[in-house]
């Protein structure tokens, strides 16, 4: 395949998933998706399977089974009706047939303690291949700062999964960095997934670079998106491997609960001032962002 073939239907099969994600509470219109970038319908499905090994109607189920998980948990003054809606299903009986087909339990069990277990289960099998010992208690000490952050447009690489092969991606982030002389840039990790939650291999993890200096590029390979503006609970952390994951754990299972914020369709995401994935000895500094809403 030539590579400008496979870069326009990486860009397109990106652009596809990036409107999935924002616009998970609508009923999202495959004819007019497939219009939007000039192609057939037959096509859009068949690059976005070749792309994400997943069809889309799968993946929409997927997106908003997660999106839904999140908010039985932080939205606790939400009726599960409403979050069905807020996730893109008008029926309540259609999403908690659904729901208990993806989680093994209602919406119902999940909220009132079920989803301990089950995130427990997903958290501690990766930590145990990570050799991490934190626990949930070590993050009690945070306090957030409340801000208001403005949009950023940013070029990025998709990776599946919350695995170790992230690294690769941030080389190839890295490589682009230097190609076009970007001295003043910030690098962010973008969760569209709560990996807590979610088993990490089906993880949708974005590596970002916001260009500060809006330079006209060399090189402008990578796809653009823009990073929402908001209201966002802002904590600061550093750590080593596996640390992070324990920190999103605490942070929707504790924290948001506990302060009665509720959170918003809009993935969190990581400012590095140390990125772990390029750095030989795996720790990060950084500044994490939660959108909330109260």
């Amino acid at each position: 395949m030539k590579r400008e073939t496979l870069e326009q239907k990486i860009k397109i099969t990106n652009n596809i998933m990036f409107y999935i994600y924002t616009n998970i509470d609508t009923d999202i219109n495959m004819d007019e998706l497939a219009k939007n970038y000039g192609i057939s319908k037959f096509y859009m499905h068949k690059i976005f399977k070749e792309v994400f090994d997943r069809n889309i109607y799968e993946t929409i189920k997927s997106i908003r089974l997660q999106k839904a998980s999140n908010l039985l948990l932080t939205n606790r003054y939400s009726t599960i009706s409403e979050v069905a809606n807020a996730c893109g299903y008008s029926s309540q009986t259609s999403f908690i047939r659904a729901f208990k087909e993806r989680f093994s339990m209602t919406p119902k069990v999940w909220r009132k303690g079920g989803y301990l277990e089950y995130s427990n289960e997903i958290v501690d099998h990766s930590l145990k291949i990570r050799n991490s010992v934190i626990t949930l208690d070590n993050f009690d000490h945070l306090e957030p700062q409340i801000v208001k952050m403005p949009e950023m447009q940013a070029y990025y690489i998709r990776h599946r999964g919350y695995n170790d092969a992230i690294r690769q991606t941030w080389q190839k982030i890295q490589t682009w960095i230097y190609t076009n002389q970007l001295e003043e840039h910030q690098q962010i990790s973008l969760f569209h997934d709560n990996p807590s939650i979610t088993p990490l291999e089906d993880c949708q993890y974005v590596a970002c670079v916001v260009d500060n200096e809006n330079k006209v590029l060399e090189n402008n390979r990578l796809p653009k998106f823009t990073i929402a503006s908001g209201v966002y609970a802002k904590f600061t952390l550093e750590g080593a491997c596996g640390d992070l994951l324990r920190f999103i754990q605490w942070l929707y299972l504790e924290w948001l609960p506990r302060n009665e914020y509720e959170t918003t369709t809009k993935p969190p995401y990581a400012i590095y001032r140390q990125n772990k994935y390029l750095t030989e000895d795996g720790n990060f500094d950084l500044d994490f962002y939660l959108s909330i809403k109260y």
